[in-house]
């Protein structure tokens, strides 16, 4: 199994960064790279607990679906989502969110396990590890500059 664990600290209120997390169309935009679509179950909006996702994207040159179920919520604190179809043995996302001082730690546990034995880990080991790592981070880039945004706006006093 491999687990990967990200920190990223956004400089904004826990329940604006929570809402980004499982917002459908900010995930969207965020990975216009791999072209990525909601294409089933929750296809816009924020995502639930015991709702799915199907998602459709372009990863390594190949069309793939993923499908997810949020298994776990708590808000504002965490949520977690499930691989229920797709191209893994096993896939488990961890969005855990704690409030600072300065605004909000989003803290991501990505667990996951690849098939086909042998070849499965080596293609984890030289492609996939680094290939989901970048993903995760241009998604928190993406979820830091929009909420710090919100922040930003919300925080400055009205003119009139």
């Amino acid at each position: 199994m491999t687990v990967i664990t990200l920190h990223t600290m956004i400089k904004a209120p826990i329940a604006t960064v929570f809402d980004a997390a499982r917002n459908i169309d900010l995930h969207m935009k965020s990975a216009h790279k791999t072209r990525e679509k909601a294409i089933a179950g929750k296809t816009s909006g924020l995502i639930n607990l015991y709702e799915t996702v199907t998602w459709k994207g372009k990863h390594f040159g190949c069309s793939l679906q993923h499908q997810s179920k949020i298994t776990s919520l708590r808000y504002p604190t965490y949520f977690i989502d499930e691989m229920i179809k797709g191209h893994f043995k096993s896939f488990k996302h961890q969005h855990i969110f704690k409030e600072t001082s300065s605004g909000t730690e989003m803290i991501d546990v990505l667990e996951y396990k690849t098939p086909y034995g042998f070849i499965g880990r080596l293609f984890d080991r030289l492609l996939l590890k680094k290939h989901l790592i970048t993903f995760l981070k241009i998604r928190n880039d993406h979820i830091k500059i929009e909420t710090e945004k919100i922040a930003l706006i919300k925080s400055k006093p009205e003119k009139f």
